[in-house]
């Protein structure tokens, strides 16, 4: 087996707050490799942004160790995109500003920021609307946009924060198979958290189940693809009723 990009390591986080330590994370072991779409589950308040951002380098840890792509996580990267529960596009900026946004810093000239910028915009479907503010997209376009921005710095790994939670549920079946056609087509690591065991098992090639705080590793279940496990198909709800009775024993 090749070597892990993530590697996860008797992981411990606590937050001090009032004077009183407040344990989220215990002892969090896990690998992930390349291409892999994994899916975090777990009860709310657990902490499963906190390992999200982690792992993306936005906040410490106590104990344990995060390696990415053999070294140690010490703040943020360009090889590793983060999508957060709001879209959180700039109102000023319109729609390729936004998504270029992430180049701004990059050596690489004006031009070939845009080229990017457009590629991802392409790439989610939002040609056409360039030159659309925020507030001008609905729900899933916005979602999509946000996609677009993360993609643009060409990360390794994607990182997604409940992306869709606010979305309708047609529009949201609609953004899963937008995210999977995107993991397919740039072959990028995935992580993403979710409160819905349906997302989770759709998307997931393994979904990590957390326990309530401080959260501790209940499973790792491995979703047999090669079999399919649509919605509805007895192998998806096989894995379901193994997740649901995590919850609801």
């Amino acid at each position: 087996m090749d070597n892990p990009v993530i590697q996860v390591n008797n992981l411990c986080k606590s937050f001090l707050i009032d004077g009183t330590n407040l344990e989220v994370l215990r002892n969090i072991n896990f690998d992930i490799y390349e291409n892999e779409f994994i899916t975090i589950v777990g009860p709310s308040g657990c902490g499963k942004s906190t390992l999200l951002k982690i792992i993306a380098g936005l906040i410490p840890y106590n104990n344990g160790s995060v390696i990415r792509n053999g070294k140690s996580v010490s703040g943020t990267c360009l090889e590793c995109g983060m999508i957060f529960q709001d879209h959180r596009l700039f109102p000023w900026m319109k729609l390729k500003e936004n998504v270029a946004f992430g180049l701004t810093e990059s050596k690489i000239s004006k031009k070939e920021r845009n080229n990017a910028a457009q590629k991802y915009i392409n790439l989610v479907r939002l040609e056409g609307f360039e030159n659309a503010y925020p507030h001008q997209l609905s729900g899933g376009m916005a979602s999509r946009a946000a996609i677009a921005r993360a993609m643009a710095t060409n990360p390794a790994i994607l990182l997604l924060d409940e992306p869709f939670g606010a979305l309708d549920a047609l529009t949201r079946i609609h953004m899963q198979k937008e995210i999977q056609k995107i993991h397919k087509e740039e072959k990028i690591t995935m992580i993403m958290v979710t409160h819905d065991l349906d997302e989770a098992v759709t998307l997931g090639h393994r979904v990590i189940v957390l326990s309530p705080r401080p959260a501790e590793i209940n499973n790792v279940l491995t979703i047999d693809t090669g079999n399919g496990h649509y919605a509805g198909t007895t192998e998806f709800n096989h894995y379901k009723n193994i997740l649901y009775k995590h919850f609801f024993n």
